[in-house]
C-alpha cells in the first residue's frame, strides 16, 4: 500500500520540460537518462544522422534541425522551463562549420536570444575546467559563452568539467580513456611522457581531475531544481587527481597490459600534430597538447552538497576497457 502511495506521489508531481542541446554525444545520451530517470520531460534538438545515435524513451521528444536554423530551435524550447546546453567539440572541422565559435559560442548566443524572446528564465551550460580569455580557440570560446550567460540576465548554472570518463553508449561517441587505448596503450610504442623543455625534467607530472560521467550528469539535473545553484559556477573534478604518468598506468592496468613510457618533448609533437592536424584520423592537435600539458585540476568538491555519490577513477570503474 506504501508502494503504491509513493507511485502515484510520483505520478501527481508537476513534470518540467527541459529543452536539451547535446543530447547525442557521450555526455548527452547520460544526461538523457539521467532527466528520464527523475521524471523530467526532455526534447531535444537532434540532425537527422545522429537520430540513430540517441537511445529510445519515452519521455523524450526529438526535434530534427540544426542548432544554426532559429525555427527548430524555437520549436526545441517552446514551452520549456529549463534549458540544457551540452553541445560541444574536442577539434574543428572548418570546412564542414564545425567550428568552436560557431558551436561553442554564436549557436548558444542565439539560444539565448531566442530563450529571452520566448520568455524561459533558466539555462544551465556546460563549459569546461580551464576556460579563459586569450587562450585557445577551445578554451576561449568556452569562457565566451559562459560570459555571454553570465551577462545576459538570466538565471544560469555554469558546470565546467575536468576529464570525463566513462563507458560510451555507443561505439562512435569519442571518451578520453577509450581514445587512449586506442591510439597509444593498444600501440607497440613506448607511451610519451610530455615534458616541456629539451630536459625530461618532470616528465609526465601535469595532473587532471577525472570525473565520471554519470556524475557530471548528475550535477545537471540535480541542478534543475536547486535554487542554491542560482547564478553560480561550479568545476567539477573527481575525488583525486592524477599525473599523466599514473594515469597511463592506470588505464595499461585495466586493459590488462603493463605500458612503457618514456619523455617526449611536447614541442615536438606539437609541430607533429600541426602538420597533421586536418586528417580526422590523427588522435591529438596542436591545442589539445597545449591545455593537457597546463593540467587540469580541481580542487573544491561538492559531491556532499548535491547529495551524490563520487565514482572513482580506478581499475573497477575503467573496466569497460578490458574488451
Amino acid at each position: 500500500m506504501l508502494k503504491k502511495s509513493r507511485n502515484m506521489k510520483k505520478e501527481l508531481v508537476h513534470k518540467m520540460n527541459i529543452a536539451v542541446f547535446g543530447s547525442t554525444g557521450f555526455v548527452g545520451n547520460y544526461l538523457i537518462e539521467c532527466l528520464v530517470k527523475e521524471n523530467y520531460k526532455v526534447r531535444t534538438l537532434i540532425r537527422k544522422q545522429s537520430i540513430s545515435k540517441l537511445n529510445d524513451y519515452d519521455d523524450v521528444e526529438t526535434i530534427e534541425g540544426h542548432i544554426n536554423d532559429n525555427s527548430t530551435v524555437g520549436k526545441t524550447i517552446d514551452e520549456s522551463e529549463v534549458i540544457i546546453y551540452n553541445i560541444g567539440i574536442i577539434r574543428e572541422f572548418k570546412r564542414k562549420n564545425i567550428t568552436y565559435e560557431n558551436l561553442h559560442y554564436q549557436a548558444f548566443k542565439n539560444v539565448i536570444d531566442i530563450a529571452k524572446k520566448k520568455s524561459i528564465k533558466k539555462i544551465i551550460l556546460m563549459s569546461a575546467n580551464g576556460s579563459k580569455n586569450n587562450g585557445t580557440a577551445y578554451q576561449t570560446t568556452k569562457w565566451k559563452a559562459e560570459q555571454e550567460l553570465v551577462n545576459s540576465g538570466l538565471e544560469y548554472t555554469i558546470f565546467k568539467p575536468s576529464l570525463i570518463f566513462g563507458k560510451p553508449m555507443h561505439e562512435s561517441q569519442p571518451e578520453f580513456c577509450t581514445q587512449l587505448k586506442r591510439d597509444m596503450i593498444s600501440l607497440p610504442l613506448p607511451a610519451p611522457l610530455f615534458h616541456e623543455g629539451i630536459l625530461p625534467l618532470n616528465a609526465g607530472n601535469f595532473q587532471l581531475t577525472p570525473i565520471h560521467v554519470k556524475n557530471v550528469s548528475e550535477f545537471f539535473v540535480k541542478a534543475i531544481r536547486k535554487n542554491e545553484c542560482a547564478n553560480q559556477i561550479y568545476e567539477l573534478g573527481g575525488t583525486k587527481s592524477y599525473t599523466w604518468r599514473e594515469i597511463i598506468k592506470l588505464i595499461s592496468s585495466a586493459c590488462n597490459k603493463t605500458k612503457l613510457m618514456i619523455p617526449a618533448p611536447v614541442s615536438v609533437v606539437k609541430l607533429i600534430a600541426s602538420i597533421f592536424e586536418g586528417i580526422e584520423t590523427f588522435p591529438i592537435t596542436k591545442d589539445q597538447l597545449t591545455m593537457l600539458m597546463e593540467g587540469n585540476v580541481v580542487n573544491q568538491k561538492y559531491f556532499k552538497e548535491f547529495d551524490i555519490v563520487p565514482i572513482e577513477f580506478n581499475k573497477g570503474s575503467l573496466n569497460y576497457l578490458n574488451r
